[in-house]
């Protein structure tokens, strides 16, 4: 396994952000020639304080971002890892509060924390207030995989006013008018899912991923990171090559299945500093060795 370089990760995160939003860590990854790593996992699996010990794990391991993930009970776009994840974490009364204590842990750790949520759970709390609090708990945004940004008006002028970042889909099935949309509304970066379906590690990442990437960029300057299906450092480096960030779910829940909770926290670090290493593995196109960008 490839090392991480022992300044790339510390209590202060993979860049050495303290406060900073989404944007300016992916252009600190950026200015370094390489992808970013961005790392999910489940609020309340195995529990409420190890979930978080885990997020404190992964941000010293090397995750530039972090996705809190908000348990729900029908989550359609999770894949089975996360599906047992959330329903365990719902059984044990996981809820937004805790979503919120485990953000303001990843701020602490001088990571930024992105909640990953359902749409309906930020209406249940109501929008403004649910905006509010999550910039209060040092938030850099919210994740919504079910939310179209056609109906999203009311997220959209909220996330203004608190100064959040606010992360819309693509799929390859999208079209260019879809993804104009998208990336209009987008901010953060665009999360571009590589395969059709649910999430899940996978043996190979879907070929789709590059144009995908591609596609979007037709649209857009916003960073454009690709997840759905990524569980080892070799596929890291794959996606790295040609996407802004790389974004990690499932096989990092999956490290804590299972298992004693020193154990699944090991294992977490092996794999966070395995995936960390691929992502500065990977070569991206239009990066010189410097790090400055060409012109898309």
């Amino acid at each position: 396994m490839t090392a991480v370089p022992a300044d790339a990760t510390g209590a202060t995160g993979a860049t050495g952000a303290t406060d900073r939003g989404v944007g300016e860590v992916l252009a600190a990854c950026r200015r370094e020639g390489r992808a970013a790593l961005v790392g999910y996992l489940s609020v309340g699996y195995p529990d409420v304080a190890t979930s978080i010990r885990a997020m404190e794990t992964m941000c010293a391991a090397g995750v530039d971002v972090v996705e809190v993930g908000m348990p729900y009970s029908d989550p359609l776009m999770d894949g089975p890892v996360i599906q047992r994840a959330a329903a365990e974490a719902l059984a044990n009364g996981v809820g937004v509060d805790h979503v919120f204590a485990a953000t303001e842990a990843v701020r602490a750790a001088g990571v930024p924390p992105l909640v990953m949520s359902y749409w309906n759970l930020v209406l249940r709390r109501g929008v403004p207030t649910y905006a509010a609090d999550l910039a209060a708990a040092g938030g850099a945004g919210l994740i919504t995989p079910d939310l179209v940004p056609d109906e999203a008006q009311e997220w959209i002028a909220a996330s203004d006013e608190h100064g959040l970042d606010r992360v819309f889909l693509v799929a390859p099935s999208s079209t260019p008018e879809r993804i104009s949309r998208v990336t209009e509304a987008t901010r953060g970066f665009v999360y571009a899912a590589s395969t059709m379906g649910v999430t899940g590690a996978r043996a190979t990442v879907g070929g789709t991923a590059e144009d995908l990437v591609r596609r979007t960029r037709e649209h857009t300057s916003t960073p454009v990171c690709v997840g759905l299906g990524v569980s080892t450092g070799e596929q890291a480096a794959q996606i790295a090559s040609f996407a802004d960030g790389v974004i990690v779910g499932s096989a990092l829940v999956s490290c804590l299945m299972d298992v004693e909770v020193e154990q699944g926290l090991e294992r977490l670090d092996a794999l966070t500093r395995e995936l960390a290493a691929g992502v500065r593995a990977g070569v991206r196109a239009g990066v010189s060795a410097s790090g400055a960008e060409a012109d898309r």
